[in-house]
This record gives structure tokens, C-alpha cells and sequence, in this order.
């Protein structure tokens, strides 16, 4: 899949649970491809995609020690997610995943059907992001939301001014 594909996915999967997680997420997703770039400028050879950067078992690992054993605000844990949300999203293409160091064979969810690229790959980021939505709009329940502000909200309390609201009032994002 393509970066924005893996960065729309992790950063619905993170949005819903902590919004701030997004950016660190949304570089874990993408950390499988790059560490392949660094370590091919480390070791001067080439690395096949989708080896050992992608194994599933290792960022479940990094993502287990963040929430479970250590963390600095979090951003271990959703880094790892964000990488096992990369996994997941190769794992849709005809190209498919290893599981881990052990695994000689790929896996496919659903046949491997999407291909990188395609419009399918589109619609299955562009359906995660939708649901995201859904779900953090759903659990607004009136409390602060760092991506949809409420401009009309905020100048009926006070806390922004006329020019400052009218400047703002179509901005949805």
C-alpha cells in the first residue's frame, strides 16, 4: 500500500482513542518502509521488501512494552501500532506479509486481493477514516475535540471573541 494509505489507517485506529497519538502513530505506520531505506544506507546492501521490517510478531512486541512494561506519554505503544497497522494493510495486498522470523510463508487477509495503488486501497482507508469519524464524533458528548472545534460554542461561553468566531464559523476542521 502507499504511505497515505498507511498513514490514514494508523491515524484512524489512534484518533478514536487519543488524538494527540496520531502523529506518532502515523509515523509508525510508516516505519517498516523507512527502516528499510536506513538500513540499506547502514549495511551498503539491498533489502528485500517486506522481510524482516515487516514481521508482526516484533511490533507487537514494541507495542506490548509500551503499554504494558514502559512508555513515555504513550508514544512506544502507539508507534507500534502504528507499524502493526502497516502490517495489516500489506497483509490485503497480493504481496502479502510474514508473520515473523520463523514464518517461510506470506499471509493474505482476504484472498490478497488489493493491489497497491488501486482504487480498493482507497476505499479500505477512506472506510477506516469514516468510521473513525463516526466513532469520535459519537463520543463528543460536549467535551473538547482537538480537531472539530466548535467555534459558535466557544464564543457563547466567552472564551473567543466576535472577529475571532466570524473569521471561524465555516471552519470544520
Amino acid at each position: 500500500m502507499k504511505w497515505v494509505s498507511h498513514i490514514a489507517i494508523a491515524a484512524a485506529v489512534a484518533a478514536p482513542f487519543s488524538p494527540a497519538a496520531v502523529p506518532v502513530a502515523a509515523l509508525g505506520a510508516t516505519a517498516p518502509d523507512w527502516l528499510e531505506w536506513i538500513e540499506e544506507g547502514v549495511l551498503h546492501r539491498r533489502v528485500r521488501h517486506r522481510t524482516h521490517t515487516h514481521y508482526l510478531a516484533v511490533w507487537l512486541l514494541v507495542a506490548l512494552f509500551g503499554f504494558l512494561v514502559w512508555d513515555f506519554r504513550g508514544w512506544i505503544a502507539w508507534f507500534g501500532v502504528g507499524a502493526c497497522t502497516h502490517w495489516f494493510a500489506d497483509a490485503l495486498t497480493i504481496q502479502g506479509v510474514p508473520l515473523g522470523w520463523w514464518s517461510d510463508r506470506r499471509v493474505h487477509l482476504f484472498g490478497g486481493r488489493v493491489r497497491t495503488g488501486s482504487g480498493g486501497e482507497f476505499v479500505i482507508a477512506a472506510a477506516c477514516v469514516a468510521i473513525a469519524a463516526v466513532i469520535v464524533w459519537q463520543a463528543r458528548q460536549g467535551g473538547f475535540l482537538p480537531f472539530f472545534y466548535n467555534w459558535g460554542e466557544l464564543y457563547g461561553r466567552g472564551l473567543i471573541d466576535g472577529l475571532e468566531w466570524r473569521n471561524h464559523r465555516f471552519n470544520w476542521l
